[in-house]
């Protein structure tokens, strides 16, 4: 897609996310007429950070109810659009998963199958956007071990994960692949992947239930203020997320997958660290890391596998993000400002 977004339409599916809702903001931004969707429109807390934004763009944001699990539910949404971002699909720590096939699969592989079908419906459609995960490029992290130079690299796609190990990350993998069988089955449009490491940042939406916000609410409430366990993750900022979907819809050239994560994984104990320069008082907030074997002996109390344990605990590697920023120009916020901000949004959410 190019030229100017002004009177360009597009559809944001999931419009209540914690990444769709940055996106919808930047969009109308931007100057682009959104189309999106949420579940329920009756759902109030859903809604009111919608309107607002809505309020601040007048008769540039229309809502639309869908459902991914019914079929044609996003084709009402994507009359008259060019571009379609496909965001809405669940993402759940493990410990908050308790049906895999139910509470991640069926939404991430049904929905994204719905989405595509109306694509193919809607005749207007140039580019399907799709956010998928590093979690569609490995399963655990040990898996990154067997990559070239133990780098992340967009070549590679998860072959570890099922629906019984790992149901959020084997969601996001089938759900990709098969979005890109039907891009490959036809010459209408085309598709571009983006595939964030764990998105911290500021909400603008409190209903949502991200898995993101639920990690760092967990550090914030103080339950790992006896130490900080060595788990790292590779993180990307909600805004330089939002920001890579829309240059993967206006950069003509932009395909193929593209990896939103910084070079540097990002521990809990730097998280930690990080938050205590701006809040040195808080006492909720580890100061310490703690050693490996106590997490491996009373790892399984929390819900943490020895396997999963085995696979993740100390493990790091760099992450290869040069083609988000050198195809798309994206430029990465610190990880402190991300932080900052997400525990600014987390408190004033909360009164």
């Amino acid at each position: 897609m190019s030229g100017s977004p002004a009177g360009r339409t597009v559809l944001v599916t999931g419009g209540s996310g914690f990444v769709a809702a940055h996106l919808v903001q930047q969009l109308l931004e931007r100057g682009y007429h959104v189309h999106t969707t949420v579940r329920a429109t009756a759902n109030e807390a859903k809604r009111r950070p919608l309107r607002a934004l809505g309020d601040a763009h007048p008769g540039r944001l229309d809502l639309f109810e869908a459902d991914l699990l019914a079929e044609g539910s996003f084709d009402e949404a994507m009359k008259g659009c060019t571009v379609v971002f496909h965001v809405a699909s669940p993402f759940l720590m493990p410990e908050k998963i308790k049906d895999g096939p139910r509470d991640v699969v069926e939404p991430a592989l049904g929905g994204t199958r719905n989405v595509v079908a109306a694509i193919e419906r809607t005749e207007t459609v140039e580019r399907l956007v799709l956010t998928s995960t590093v979690g569609a490029i490995f399963g655990d992290y040990a898996d990154v071990r067997e990559m070239d130079d133990q780098t992340l690299s967009e070549k590679y796609f998860n072959t570890t994960s099922t629906v019984e190990n790992n149901p959020y990350h084997y969601a996001k993998t089938v759900a990709e692949q098969a979005a890109w069988e039907a891009e490959a089955a036809q010459s209408r449009w085309r598709m571009v992947s983006v595939n964030p490491g764990l998105i911290l940042g500021p909400s603008l939406t409190p209903g949502s239930d991200s898995g993101s916000l639920f990690l760092l609410d967990e550090l914030f409430k103080g339950y790992f203020f006896y130490g900080a366990p060595d788990f790292s993750f590779t993180t990307a900022d909600v805004r330089d997320v939002a920001a890579a979907h829309i240059a993967a819809a206006e950069h003509p050239a932009a395909h193929g997958r593209y990896i939103v994560a910084a070079q540097e994984m990002t521990s809990f104990h730097q998280m930690s660290r990080a938050l205590l320069k701006h809040h040195p008082g808080n006492l909720r907030l580890p100061r310490t890391a703690l050693p490996h074997w106590p997490v491996r002996i009373l790892g399984p109390a929390f819900g943490l596998s020895q396997e999963y344990i085995r696979n993740h605990l100390g493990i790091r590697f760099r992450v290869d993000n040069r083609r988000s920023t050198e195809e798309l120009g994206l430029t990465y916020r610190p990880i402190e400002e991300t932080l900052v901000d997400h525990h600014r949004a987390w408190r004033e959410q909360r009164g």
